[in-house]
């Protein structure tokens, strides 16, 4: 069974957010997924970009003029 951990990084600035999901990231047990809720612009670039890097799966949820939601999936 999954199960879904949620994390909401609205105005939290880079790169304290990317630190946030590495740590949210390493305590997520196997097949457990993280919503992540998170600022467009550049908190949104430096959080995708360093999760391509990760090699984390993941896909945006949700969108709205401010604010993106992702999923990110625990492969682990």
């Amino acid at each position: 069974m999954t199960s879904l951990k949620h994390l909401d990084l609205k105005s939290v600035p880079c790169p304290l957010n990317v630190v946030k999901i590495k740590l949210a990231l390493e305590k997520l047990s196997k097949n457990e997924q993280l919503i992540v809720e998170l600022d467009k612009g550049e908190p949104e670039e430096m959080v995708l970009n360093n999760l391509k890097e990760m090699g984390c799966f993941f896909k945006q949820i949700k969108e709205s003029k401010k604010f993106i939601k992702i999923k990110i999936l625990n492969e682990n």
